[in-house]
């Protein structure tokens, strides 16, 4: 199968269908579910930050409600000290802010939200600019460095920087309404999760400090690969139903139904197999790690959790199984 096959958008098969069933990926995952106790006080005060200056006005407001990132920060990160945890949590809580923005955004939109998160990024201290993207990026990156190690703020940075290179050419896509073949979508969709930096932010919320050497491991790479891939997945059924009504294809279920061929039901319950077996990836890479020595296992055996914690914590918010479709909006 070519990488670069794409066709242009169609709106097959679903035209008819009322309602859709959403497989149970909860019974299929053994993974504990815990909580950050503190969750409660990290909510209010994440909330008080993104707000002030009268961000987030009307809708997106009440948008930013029904997120729940607090719930998903805790669960996520279950370990985290009350500093690291609010650090996440605003992170977390900006990135959905910065997708809903990439959402609406045409590809010179998305250079320059990128211009000017990455400047803030590599240059927390000397970097000046008065938007507001900028201002909120150093707030919480010089609150991060401090105890981050080297390695874990360095693939923070590098896997960020590929999240806006893979959303500008998700919004290409979108642009000239293609719907890109299977194995594109599921390289991009790596990046356009924004999962990595997350996953940077395990190794700082448990002040770990991981050696490159067995980051870059292709055990340890394999199950981030997994573990994102589930947390991808499940979110592009889990948002199908908002995604549909809007026309967007940037999801697994249309890729799929366009390239197999496959009706609504069918390629959801595709995507619901797919996001299983990248459960059973992730246990099969987990039983195969190599050893590196006592203390660098004990911080590898915590990083992978955190892994786990993600993949359990992603879905568990989203309970609703049945799901009545939403009408096309009118464009």
């Amino acid at each position: 199968m070519s990488s670069s096959t794409t066709t242009r958008l169609q709106h097959p098969a679903s035209v008819s269908v009322k309602k859709i069933v959403l497989p149970d990926l909860v019974s299929h995952c053994t993974f504990k579910v815990r909580g950050n106790r503190h969750r409660k006080q990290v909510t209010t005060e994440t909330k008080k930050w993104l707000f002030k200056d009268g961000n987030l006005l009307g809708k997106k407001r009440q948008a930013y409600h029904g997120l729940k990132a607090g719930l998903l920060t805790s669960m996520c990160y279950p370990d985290a000290a009350y500093p690291q945890l609010r650090v996440v949590n605003d992170f977390m809580t900006y990135l959905f802010h910065l997708d809903n923005l990439s959402d609406d955004m045409d590809n010179r939109g998305t250079l320059t939200t990128a211009d000017e998160v990455l400047n803030s990024l590599y240059h927390p201290h000397t970097w000046r600019s008065s938007a507001r993207v900028g201002k909120m990026t150093r707030d919480y990156y010089k609150r991060l460095i401090p105890t981050a190690s080297p390695g874990a703020q360095q693939r923070f940075i590098e896997t960020f920087d590929f999240f806006f290179q893979s959303v500008t050419q998700q919004a290409f896509d979108r642009e000239g309404e293609v719907i890109p073949d299977l194995e594109s979508y599921i390289a991009l969709r790596r990046d356009t999760s924004g999962c990595k930096p997350c996953w940077a932010l395990i190794e700082y919320a448990n002040n770990l400090d991981i050696p490159d050497e067995v980051m870059e491991h292709p055990t340890i790479r394999n199950l981030g690969e997994a573990a994102n891939d589930l947390v991808t997945w499940s979110n592009d059924i889990f948002s199908y139903n908002v995604e549909q009504s809007k026309g967007d294809t940037h999801n697994m279920i249309p890729v799929v139904m366009n390239q197999e061929g496959l009706n609504l039901q069918t390629a959801v319950d595709f995507v619901g197999d797919m996001c299983k077996q990248s459960i059973d990836r992730f246990n099969d890479e987990r039983a195969s790690l190599p050893s590196w020595g006592p203390e660098i296992d004990r911080e590898v055996a915590i990083y992978v959790d955190g892994l786990a914690n993600w993949i359990v914590g992603s879905f568990t918010v989203k309970a609703t199984r049945v799901v009545e479709l939403l009408p096309r909006r009118s464009s």
